[in-house]
């Protein structure tokens, strides 16, 4: 689909990098504290321990040395809210990767050590606009720095559900950016304005087909916190857990949003 046919959001760039920095060293600084017991840890994430996760989250951030390392796509043939309903279709390939890693880099706290150093080398000397090749097609550096944030707090939301008490904390604006993407995504899967859904205090969408309101309270209403709205989004919890539990709120005829998440799997 041509990037014109789709209305993306603006993200300011030093600050996806600062974000996408400070969360991935949240992340290191909790890792370096595992016991071999914890790595060996089972994941809500298949087969993968604790171990295989946090390979899985260095990865995440060496995929820009991998496109930064092929040639430059002659034109940019995607947009940022591609990238979501891209990741389903390299998913064999990428639980492969991952179990090589682990294997290959049994000393993490080096392996995620040479990696920060290299991404603020990259950084440093590439542009926001120098374009990459992704799964989702040949997108911007700054772009694609946004979806390594959504895969930060993601996984990192993983690692503190697979270690008990271990608590990463997670970057205001890497939240919020995980937050905004994977609302977004759910308006461009159910274009409409019948229904508004709340993500306080970092996105307000309007999705689903039917009457649209213009004034006032709308008739469809969905609201919960962005940890929630993200586990949703990605399959880490379902829509009716979610409301059994009160995690989330729906009021309307079109509120129920179950079939149509998750978003990014």
């Amino acid at each position: 689909m041509p990037p014109a046919k789709k209305r993306t959001r603006a993200y300011d760039p030093a600050r996806t990098r600062a974000a996408v920095l400070a969360q991935f060293g949240n992340v290191r600084e909790a890792v370096s504290g595992l016991t071999p017991e914890q790595l060996a840890l089972p994941t809500r994430l298949g087969r993968w321990t604790v171990r295989e996760l946090v390979a899985h989250i260095g990865m995440a951030l060496t995929a820009i040395e991998r496109s930064l390392a092929r040639p430059e796509p002659p034109k940019r043939d995607a947009v940022l809210l591609d990238w979501p309903f891209a990741t389903a279709a390299s998913s064999s390939a990428i639980d492969d990767f991952t179990r090589r890693l682990a294997e290959e880099h049994p000393d993490l706290d080096a392996y995620l050590a040479g990696i920060a150093r290299r991404l603020v080398e990259q950084l440093d000397t590439h542009p926001g606009s120098r374009l990459l090749e992704t799964n989702a097609g040949a997108l911007p550096l700054a772009d694609y720095l946004v979806t390594r944030a959504v895969e930060l707090v993601v996984h990192t939301d993983d690692l503190n559900a697979a270690v008990p008490g271990l608590a990463v904390p997670l970057d205001r604006q890497a939240l919020a950016c995980a937050t905004r993407l994977l609302a977004d995504a759910l308006a461009e899967k159910a274009p409409g304005g019948a229904t508004e859904v709340r993500v306080p205090p970092y996105a307000v969408v309007q999705c689903v087909e039917g009457p649209r309101h213009t004034r006032g309270t709308p008739p469809n209403v969905v609201e919960t916190d962005p940890l929630t709205w993200i586990r949703l989004a990605t399959g880490r919890l379902t829509w009716a857990e979610a409301v059994a539990a009160a995690q989330v709120s729906a009021s309307g005829d079109r509120a129920d949003l179950g079939a149509l998440l998750p978003l990014l799997s």
